[in-house]
């Protein structure tokens, strides 16, 4: 493993702990995480257009990943879903 790969991947467990830690604290909603999650996949699908550059390879990964900790910490933190 790199060494970019490695701060990537404690970059990633540090992010995933903070998500947790702030639904726990319910300083984040359960709706905000869906609106995240979102958000997200938005970037990833328009990674070309973003104002924000990011590299789109990157930004499909975020996406997934934040799907997958959504998946994660809706059912075990419960709360409330957005209003659509």
């Amino acid at each position: 493993m790199t060494p970019q790969e490695r701060a990537g991947e404690e970059s990633l467990v540090i992010l995933q702990s903070l998500l947790c830690l702030l639904r726990e604290k319910n300083v984040l909603t359960r709706a905000d995480i869906e609106t995240l999650t979102d958000r997200v996949a938005m970037r990833a699908s328009q990674a070309e257009r973003d104002p924000i550059p990011c590299c789109a390879e990157a930004a499909r990964s975020a996406a997934q990943e934040m799907a997958k900790i959504a998946s994660y910490i809706g059912p075990h933190y419960g709360g409330k879903h957005r209003r659509s």
